[in-house]
């Protein structure tokens, strides 16, 4: 009993030490996986902590329902228009891409390491893929808003690559092991293929089921998390004992449950997003105290080289290679290019050469963990300075608070919400009847001074009031941008036009020069002619003297523009 009580307390210990460090260190820009990691390694056997933990089935165990966590909500948060919209470029980083980065880093790893060519693809292959856990926190979890287009190729790429990489490690480590020499390249493409059809296939499906049984059983709130997550288990189990990628399974089953009429979504969402955190902590300290800091010294100058060309050549020309059959503004391929963060998949895949006893499967190892911490260290607290450096980043847009479903029947088609009206807001002063909202949104009530106020169209609102909104999910996404100030220089314009609107009329009331082609079109017409891939929000053109920001885009539709006028040429 005293032992169950001192690991009980060493592990809340670490665990809550973890938590506050990373709230410290978020302060500072610094990659909350790199710490949770760090704190890992000084609980282990070198470290303060003297925790010694070598078991490598239990941290691939544990790495992989964390795994499952973690893509599931992923999925769920991954809005179907920006999965159609970069769903191709991804598909390409996620197959192509793994193969290009495997090749150039395998190659320059079993030179710089004096390895076979072999034994330096397979080092190639286990870090050759982008990981979830690492993008999803990085890209969301630190609440960096960029282009949707190149911020969801990332995640679906990061979200679906485990099938090639996987894949990869497997042949090699049979190749090596004398276990596949016979199989032949036919069955291992077949393997490759079976894996993502199978896990296609599963998530599609699985996902479907899903959502059935949400809306006939209609568990809410705790239950439907925790249903949600029984789920997605079985999901994952289903499809990788029939030979499918279970991983891709669960990304592709949180992408349709996410995107259907579910209800209490928002609620499952939270709930979701504190599961993801817990796999997250648990699964980087674990794989912390997996390794042993000393015995990366002999190494850290070999896998130094590696990560460098990991991270400057071979990610840089896969991206570079793969987005050619694509109209990619070159910004986004730069960011692209840096952005290939390795996290937990490499170290749980570098797992894989230890339990099949091949030789020099610690160096595998050792090697795999190093490239993550240099990944997690320059790229992973680089990505929000390189973003708005490319103007990428974009300023976070207001949000309503309080979310809830209003359910209809078995689905959720509304939600309600509430907004405290700010000073200085373009709400403040209008007439509730007059209060411009995103289509299909109404005020349902008005509250001031804790006293409910009936929102007749007379009705002025003021600063301080509470207003309670009801609309669909999407609209009310924007909803909030009404209620809070503007700010001194507005990213998204001072002025809103929709995307229906006429170029003439805007020449005509900013005196501009446009040709008759030009004016003959609407605003959506226009962008779409005038860009040659699908626009998102955040997305500038230059239009004479006006700039024209993409402020709500649907399927690469112009819904409407802010717009900034060029005091200069």
């Amino acid at each position: 009993m005293d032992t169950l009580n001192s690991l009980i307390l060493a592990g809340s210990l670490v665990f809550l030490a973890s938590l506050v460090v990373s709230s410290i260190a978020s302060r500072f820009g610094a990659p909350l996986l790199l710490v949770f990691l760090a704190l890992g390694m000084l609980a282990g056997e070198d470290g303060p902590g003297k925790i010694v933990f070598s078991n490598y089935q239990l941290s691939y165990v544990i790495g992989t329902i964390a795994l499952v966590v973690i893509l599931f909500d992923g999925g769920l948060r991954t809005r179907q228009d920006s999965f159609r919209i970069s769903l191709k470029p991804a598909g390409v980083l996620a197959t192509l891409g793994v193969l290009i980065t495997t090749g150039v880093t395998g190659l320059f790893a079993a030179w710089v390491l004096n390895l076979s060519w072999l034994e330096g693809l397979l080092i190639g292959a286990i870090v050759g893929s982008t990981d979830a856990a690492a993008v999803f926190a990085l890209l969301s979890g630190r609440g960096l808003e960029i282009n949707r287009r190149v911020g969801s190729a990332l995640e679906i790429e990061s979200g679906s690559n485990d099938p090639m990489a996987v894949f990869l490690t497997s042949a090699l480590i049979g190749v090596l092991g004398q276990q596949g020499q016979d199989a032949g390249v036919a069955a291992m493409l077949w393997l490759f293929v079976k894996q993502m059809g199978l896990g296609a296939l599963a998530g599609w499906a699985g996902g479907k089921a899903m959502v059935w049984l949400f809306q006939r059983l209609g568990p809410r709130g705790a239950m439907l998390a925790l249903f949600s997550l029984g789920t997605a288990g079985a999901l994952f189990s289903l499809t990788t004992a029939a030979g499918g990628s279970g991983f891709l399974a669960i990304y592709l089953a949180g992408i349709v449950v996410g995107n259907a009429r579910v209800a209490d979504l928002p609620n499952l969402l939270n709930i979701h997003d504190g599961y993801a955190w817990l796999a997250q902590v648990t699964m980087f300290l674990v794989l912390g105290l997996l390794v042993t800091p000393s015995n990366l010294l002999p190494v850290a100058p070999y896998a130094l080289a590696i990560s460098i060309v990991l991270m400057l050549v071979a990610r840089p020309l896969a991206v570079w290679l793969c987005m050619l059959p694509f109209p990619v503004p070159k910004a986004e391929k730069l960011f692209m290019s840096w952005v290939g963060l390795r996290g937990a998949v490499p170290v749980i895949l570098a797992i894989f050469p230890l339990m099949a006893g091949l030789p020099n499967s610690q160096l595998f190892f050792n090697v795999a963990f190093f490239v993550v911490m240099m990944s997690l260290l320059f790229q992973g607290w680089t990505i929000a300075p390189l973003a708005e450096k490319l103007k990428l980043k974009l300023p976070a847009r207001p949000d309503v608070e309080h979310r809830v479903p209003v359910v209809s029947g078995q689905e959720a088609r509304y939600e309600a919400a509430s907004c405290l009206v700010r000073a200085d807001s373009p709400a403040e002063g209008q007439l509730a009847g007059e209060l411009a909202l995103p289509g299909g949104v109404r005020l349902a009530a008005l509250y001031r001074d804790e006293q409910a106020l009936e929102p007749a169209a007379g009705q002025t609102l003021r600063a301080g009031d509470w207003a309670c909104l009801i609309g669909p999910g999407p609209a009310l996404e924007t909803a909030g941008e009404a209620f809070h100030p503007p700010g001194d220089d507005p990213y998204y314009g001072y002025f809103t036009v929709s995307g229906l609107a006429r170029l003439a009329d805007l020449a005509d009331s900013y005196g501009l020069t446009l040709s008759e082609r030009d004016r003959a079109d609407s605003i959506a017409d226009y962008c779409k002619r005038a860009c040659g891939y699908p626009l998102v929000a955040g997305d500038v053109l230059r239009l004479d003297r006006l700039e024209m920001v993409i402020r709500a885009a649907a399927d690469g539709q112009v819904k409407s523009v802010g717009l900034r006028y060029l005091t200069s040429q």
